[in-house]
């Protein structure tokens, strides 16, 4: 695994319920947003993945909720990939509080697919060092 990549958000007041909390859905939200711009800082661009006929697809994600967010908190998200080979890969992400609080758990189990056959292809590692400027960023 690589050292975690980490971007700071702050809650705003749209994206909380009526209880005041954050939004279940929001969560995902942020953990894209931490994923693309972790792509970004490894140089990779959604036009370069379409280029190259491949996108990012997300197989399964799981939210583990610790402690509630509310409007104004400042997040860091995380995001962290794990290659075991094949076809798929993990990415572990946390939502922490700026005092240190784990806010949520996110995981996942993503793929590139291949635009033109509609299947996965067999390795998104080679994939992500072949367009990477910095592949140290997904820990390859």
């Amino acid at each position: 695994m690589s050292e975690p990549y980490s971007v700071r958000v702050t809650v705003r007041g749209y994206e909380t319920d009526v209880q005041g909390h954050l939004n279940q859905a929001v969560y995902l939200n942020y953990a894209e947003h931490a994923r693309w711009a972790l792509l970004q800082e490894a140089g990779i661009t959604q036009s370069q993945l379409r280029a190259h006929g491949v996108g990012p697809v997300a197989l399964e994600t799981t939210i583990r909720y610790r402690r509630e967010l509310l409007a104004g908190d400042e997040v860091d998200v995380s995001c962290v990939f794990d290659w075991s080979g094949g076809k798929t890969f993990t990415i572990e992400q946390k939502v922490t509080k700026t005092d240190g609080t784990v806010a949520a758990l996110i995981s996942g189990v993503g793929g590139l697919l291949d635009l033109e056959k509609r299947k996965l292809v067999p390795n998104p590692a080679d994939v992500f060092r072949e367009l990477a400027k910095d592949a140290s960023l997904f820990g390859l």
